[in-house]
Protein backbone atom coordinates (compact mmCIF):
# COMPACT_ATOMS: atom_id res chain seq x y z
CA UNK A 1 0.00 0.00 0.00
CA UNK A 2 1.17 3.88 -0.39
CA UNK A 3 3.05 5.45 1.97
CA UNK A 4 1.91 8.95 2.29
CA UNK A 5 5.18 10.19 3.63
CA UNK A 6 7.09 9.04 0.59
CA UNK A 7 4.43 10.34 -1.62
CA UNK A 8 4.87 14.04 -0.34
CA UNK A 9 8.33 13.94 -0.24
CA UNK A 10 8.34 12.15 -4.21
CA UNK A 11 6.09 15.38 -5.38
CA UNK A 12 7.74 17.67 -3.36
CA UNK A 13 11.16 16.36 -5.30
CA UNK A 14 13.08 18.67 -2.87
CA UNK A 15 16.39 19.54 -3.91
CA UNK A 16 19.51 20.57 -2.13
CA UNK A 17 20.46 24.27 -2.82
CA UNK A 18 23.09 25.03 -0.65
CA UNK A 19 25.12 23.72 2.21
CA UNK A 20 28.39 24.39 3.98
CA UNK A 21 30.67 24.10 6.59
CA UNK A 22 30.11 25.97 9.63
CA UNK A 23 32.64 25.94 12.75
CA UNK A 24 32.45 28.00 15.75
CA UNK A 25 34.81 28.63 19.13
CA UNK A 26 35.39 30.98 21.72
CA UNK A 27 32.36 33.44 22.03
CA UNK A 28 30.38 33.73 18.58
CA UNK A 29 27.12 33.80 17.31
CA UNK A 30 24.84 34.07 13.88
CA UNK A 31 21.57 35.81 13.53
CA UNK A 32 19.84 34.70 10.10
CA UNK A 33 16.92 36.37 9.31
CA UNK A 34 13.44 34.68 7.83
CA UNK A 35 13.66 33.18 4.66
CA UNK A 36 11.14 31.01 2.65
CA UNK A 37 13.37 28.10 1.81
CA UNK A 38 13.47 25.29 3.80
CA UNK A 39 16.54 24.62 5.92
CA UNK A 40 18.88 22.01 8.16
CA UNK A 41 21.26 21.59 10.36
CA UNK A 42 23.32 18.38 11.47
CA UNK A 43 25.98 18.63 14.00
CA UNK A 44 29.37 17.08 13.60
CA UNK A 45 31.05 18.23 16.66
CA UNK A 46 30.73 19.44 19.62
CA UNK A 47 27.51 21.29 20.83
CA UNK A 48 25.64 24.86 20.07
CA UNK A 49 22.63 27.06 21.24
CA UNK A 50 19.64 27.53 19.10
CA UNK A 51 17.20 30.11 18.94
CA UNK A 52 14.12 30.90 17.28
CA UNK A 53 12.65 34.06 17.63
CA UNK A 54 9.78 33.82 20.17
CA UNK A 55 10.72 30.72 21.76
CA UNK A 56 13.48 28.48 24.19
CA UNK A 57 17.00 28.03 23.13
CA UNK A 58 17.15 24.67 21.83
CA UNK A 59 20.58 22.69 22.96
CA UNK A 60 22.10 21.10 20.04
CA UNK A 61 24.56 17.96 20.49
CA UNK A 62 26.62 15.67 17.89
CA UNK A 63 24.70 13.51 16.37
CA UNK A 64 21.53 15.91 16.15
CA UNK A 65 20.04 17.15 13.27
CA UNK A 66 17.65 20.03 12.90
CA UNK A 67 14.70 20.68 10.27
CA UNK A 68 12.70 23.94 9.83
CA UNK A 69 9.91 23.63 6.49
CA UNK A 70 9.77 27.55 6.62
CA UNK A 71 12.57 29.15 8.05
CA UNK A 72 11.75 31.60 10.49
CA UNK A 73 14.60 34.72 12.05
CA UNK A 74 16.95 32.60 14.28
CA UNK A 75 20.37 32.43 16.08
CA UNK A 76 22.94 29.74 16.44
CA UNK A 77 25.61 30.28 18.94
CA UNK A 78 28.13 29.20 21.43
CA UNK A 79 27.10 29.43 25.20
CA UNK A 80 28.47 32.58 25.96
CA UNK A 81 27.27 35.99 25.75
CA UNK A 82 27.92 37.94 22.35
CA UNK A 83 26.27 40.19 20.06
CA UNK A 84 25.21 37.85 17.22
CA UNK A 85 26.86 38.50 13.80
CA UNK A 86 23.57 38.92 10.97
CA UNK A 87 24.25 36.41 8.11
CA UNK A 88 21.51 36.44 4.83
CA UNK A 89 21.69 33.03 4.30
CA UNK A 90 21.28 33.46 0.45
CA UNK A 91 23.75 35.96 0.03
CA UNK A 92 26.48 33.16 0.85
CA UNK A 93 24.80 30.53 -0.79
CA UNK A 94 27.83 30.17 -2.96
CA UNK A 95 30.61 29.74 -0.46
CA UNK A 96 31.83 26.26 -0.49
CA UNK A 97 34.51 25.66 2.32
CA UNK A 98 34.37 26.10 5.97
CA UNK A 99 33.29 28.92 7.69
CA UNK A 100 34.46 29.73 10.85
CA UNK A 101 33.30 31.98 13.54
CA UNK A 102 34.51 33.18 16.52
CA UNK A 103 38.05 32.45 17.27
CA UNK A 104 40.03 31.94 14.27
CA UNK A 105 42.92 29.62 15.80
CA UNK A 106 42.79 26.09 17.06
CA UNK A 107 40.07 23.17 17.06
CA UNK A 108 36.61 24.59 16.92
CA UNK A 109 34.41 24.03 19.79
CA UNK A 110 31.46 22.83 17.53
CA UNK A 111 31.19 21.73 13.85
CA UNK A 112 27.80 21.73 11.59
CA UNK A 113 26.46 20.99 8.26
CA UNK A 114 24.40 23.82 7.59
CA UNK A 115 22.35 24.40 4.61
CA UNK A 116 18.78 25.20 2.72
CA UNK A 117 16.33 23.30 0.51
CA UNK A 118 14.00 24.57 -2.87
CA UNK A 119 10.84 22.18 -3.23
CA UNK A 120 10.63 22.12 -7.33
CA UNK A 121 6.86 21.31 -6.49
CA UNK A 122 4.41 24.60 -7.69
CA UNK A 123 2.60 23.65 -3.90
CA UNK A 124 4.71 22.99 -0.55
CA UNK A 125 1.44 24.49 1.62
CA UNK A 126 -0.05 21.09 2.34
CA UNK A 127 3.75 19.76 3.48
CA UNK A 128 4.61 22.63 5.69
CA UNK A 129 1.16 23.48 7.61
CA UNK A 130 1.17 19.91 8.57
CA UNK A 131 4.46 19.71 10.07
CA UNK A 132 5.93 21.70 13.02
CA UNK A 133 8.32 24.79 12.69
CA UNK A 134 11.01 23.02 14.44
CA UNK A 135 11.73 19.07 13.54
CA UNK A 136 15.20 18.56 16.20
CA UNK A 137 15.81 14.95 16.06
CA UNK A 138 18.55 13.97 18.95
CA UNK A 139 21.28 11.31 18.10
CA UNK A 140 20.13 8.51 16.53
CA UNK A 141 21.76 5.34 15.11
CA UNK A 142 20.85 5.66 11.55
CA UNK A 143 21.05 9.59 11.21
CA UNK A 144 24.50 8.95 13.13
CA UNK A 145 25.62 6.80 9.69
CA UNK A 146 24.02 9.40 7.89
CA UNK A 147 25.82 12.36 9.21
CA UNK A 148 29.29 10.76 8.70
CA UNK A 149 28.73 9.80 5.24
CA UNK A 150 28.31 13.54 4.66
CA UNK A 151 31.03 14.55 7.11
CA UNK A 152 33.26 12.22 5.03
CA UNK A 153 31.80 13.65 1.49
CA UNK A 154 32.58 16.95 2.39
CA UNK A 155 36.45 16.09 3.44
CA UNK A 156 37.47 13.63 0.91
CA UNK A 157 36.33 15.85 -2.18
CA UNK A 158 35.54 13.12 -4.81
CA UNK A 159 34.00 13.20 -7.83
CA UNK A 160 30.30 13.23 -8.07
CA UNK A 161 30.01 14.97 -4.26
CA UNK A 162 27.42 17.74 -5.07
CA UNK A 163 25.46 14.30 -6.41
CA UNK A 164 25.77 12.31 -3.41
CA UNK A 165 25.11 15.13 -0.83
CA UNK A 166 22.10 16.06 -2.23
CA UNK A 167 20.70 12.49 -2.16
CA UNK A 168 21.96 11.71 1.86
CA UNK A 169 20.73 15.06 2.79
CA UNK A 170 17.45 14.25 1.37
CA UNK A 171 17.41 10.64 3.12
CA UNK A 172 18.86 12.65 6.00
CA UNK A 173 15.58 14.35 5.88
CA UNK A 174 13.31 11.76 5.11
CA UNK A 175 14.44 9.49 8.07
CA UNK A 176 14.32 12.48 10.31
CA UNK A 177 10.74 12.39 9.68
CA UNK A 178 10.11 9.05 10.18
CA UNK A 179 12.30 9.54 13.57
CA UNK A 180 9.31 12.23 14.39
CA UNK A 181 6.15 9.80 13.80
CA UNK A 182 5.33 9.30 17.41
CA UNK A 183 1.80 10.05 19.19
CA UNK A 184 3.21 13.04 21.23
CA UNK A 185 4.42 14.88 18.12
CA UNK A 186 2.85 18.15 17.97
CA UNK A 187 -0.27 17.83 16.00
CA UNK A 188 0.20 17.23 12.12
CA UNK A 189 1.34 14.86 9.93
CA UNK A 190 3.58 12.95 11.98
CA UNK A 191 1.13 12.31 14.63
CA UNK A 192 -1.41 10.99 12.32
CA UNK A 193 1.10 8.48 10.46
CA UNK A 194 2.13 7.29 14.26
CA UNK A 195 -1.63 6.05 15.08
CA UNK A 196 -2.20 2.83 13.77
CA UNK A 197 -5.48 3.45 12.30
CA UNK A 198 -5.19 7.18 11.19
CA UNK A 199 -1.97 5.84 8.96
CA UNK A 200 -4.04 3.47 7.47
CA UNK A 201 -6.60 5.50 6.27
CA UNK A 202 -4.11 8.35 5.00
CA UNK A 203 -2.90 5.05 2.87
CA UNK A 204 -6.28 4.75 1.54
CA UNK A 205 -6.34 8.41 1.05
CA UNK A 206 -3.09 8.53 -0.84
CA UNK A 207 -3.38 5.57 -2.34
CA UNK A 208 -6.34 5.91 -4.42
CA UNK A 209 -7.10 9.82 -4.84
CA UNK A 210 -9.37 9.08 -7.75
CA UNK A 211 -12.07 7.04 -5.58
CA UNK A 212 -15.06 8.96 -4.07
CA UNK A 213 -14.60 8.25 -0.22
CA UNK A 214 -16.63 9.66 2.25
CA UNK A 215 -16.35 9.94 5.77
CA UNK A 216 -18.17 6.88 6.41
CA UNK A 217 -16.21 4.61 4.07
CA UNK A 218 -13.16 6.09 5.50
CA UNK A 219 -14.52 5.49 8.82
CA UNK A 220 -14.93 1.93 7.84
CA UNK A 221 -11.91 1.28 6.51
CA UNK A 222 -9.78 1.94 9.89
CA UNK A 223 -13.10 0.01 12.26
CA UNK A 224 -14.12 3.27 13.80
CA UNK A 225 -17.60 5.21 13.91
CA UNK A 226 -17.86 7.76 12.17
CA UNK A 227 -17.53 10.42 14.81
CA UNK A 228 -14.73 8.53 16.50
CA UNK A 229 -12.73 8.45 12.93
CA UNK A 230 -13.47 12.77 12.86
CA UNK A 231 -12.24 13.15 15.76
CA UNK A 232 -9.11 11.17 16.28
CA UNK A 233 -7.98 12.46 12.49
CA UNK A 234 -8.88 15.91 13.37
CA UNK A 235 -7.16 16.41 16.71
CA UNK A 236 -3.75 14.45 15.66
CA UNK A 237 -3.77 15.60 11.93
CA UNK A 238 -5.02 19.30 12.90
CA UNK A 239 -8.03 19.09 9.49
CA UNK A 240 -10.67 17.30 9.09
CA UNK A 241 -10.83 14.00 6.45
CA UNK A 242 -12.63 15.54 3.94
CA UNK A 243 -10.25 18.68 3.92
CA UNK A 244 -7.47 16.74 4.17
CA UNK A 245 -8.35 14.34 0.68
CA UNK A 246 -9.54 17.95 -0.90
CA UNK A 247 -6.19 19.51 0.18
CA UNK A 248 -4.03 15.82 -1.14
CA UNK A 249 -6.27 15.97 -4.38
CA UNK A 250 -5.69 20.08 -5.41
CA UNK A 251 -1.49 19.24 -4.69
CA UNK A 252 -1.87 16.29 -7.14
CA UNK A 253 -3.58 18.10 -9.57
CA UNK A 254 -1.58 20.99 -9.01
CA UNK A 255 1.57 18.86 -10.20
CA UNK A 256 -0.21 17.48 -12.80
CA UNK A 257 -1.04 20.84 -14.52
CA UNK A 258 2.50 22.25 -13.90
CA UNK A 259 3.70 19.36 -16.45
CA UNK A 260 1.27 20.38 -18.88
CA UNK A 261 0.89 16.87 -20.75
CA UNK A 262 -2.62 15.89 -19.42
CA UNK A 263 -6.04 17.85 -20.16
CA UNK A 264 -7.82 19.63 -17.67
CA UNK A 265 -10.51 15.42 -18.23
CA UNK A 266 -7.70 13.45 -17.57
CA UNK A 267 -6.77 15.47 -14.69
CA UNK A 268 -9.81 15.17 -13.72
CA UNK A 269 -10.19 11.98 -13.30
CA UNK A 270 -7.03 11.27 -11.61
CA UNK A 271 -8.18 13.36 -8.90
CA UNK A 272 -11.90 12.24 -7.90
CA UNK A 273 -14.04 14.15 -10.09
CA UNK A 274 -16.66 12.93 -12.84
CA UNK A 275 -16.13 15.63 -14.84
CA UNK A 276 -13.88 18.30 -15.91
CA UNK A 277 -16.52 20.99 -15.05
CA UNK A 278 -16.81 19.74 -11.57
CA UNK A 279 -12.75 19.89 -11.00
CA UNK A 280 -12.52 23.30 -12.28
CA UNK A 281 -15.41 24.21 -10.08
CA UNK A 282 -13.70 22.49 -7.46
CA UNK A 283 -10.37 23.81 -8.34
CA UNK A 284 -11.15 27.76 -8.95
CA UNK A 285 -12.82 27.62 -5.43
CA UNK A 286 -9.27 26.33 -3.97
CA UNK A 287 -6.68 28.17 -5.66
CA UNK A 288 -8.76 30.90 -6.46
CA UNK A 289 -7.58 30.53 -10.49
CA UNK A 290 -8.81 28.55 -13.48
CA UNK A 291 -7.18 25.26 -13.84
CA UNK A 292 -6.31 26.59 -17.39
CA UNK A 293 -4.87 29.65 -16.15
CA UNK A 294 -2.89 28.23 -13.34
CA UNK A 295 -1.34 26.23 -15.77
CA UNK A 296 0.49 29.45 -17.46
CA UNK A 297 0.82 31.20 -13.86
Amino acid sequence: MIDPLSEIITLLRPRTVSSKLISGAGKWGIYYSAFEQPSFCTILKGSCLLTIQGKEPVILNEGDFVFMPVTPSFTISGFGSVVSEQVDAKNTSHVTEEVRHGDQDGQPDVLMLGGYFSFDSVDTALFVSLLPQLLHVQSAEKLSVLVQLIRDEFTEQRSGREHILMRLVEILLIESLRLMEKVDAPVGLLRGLAEPRLAEALRHIHGNPSHSWTMDELARKVALSRSTFFERFTNAIGIPPMEYLLAWRMTIAKDLLSQQNLTITQIAEQVGYGSASAFSTAFSRYVGLAPSKFTYS
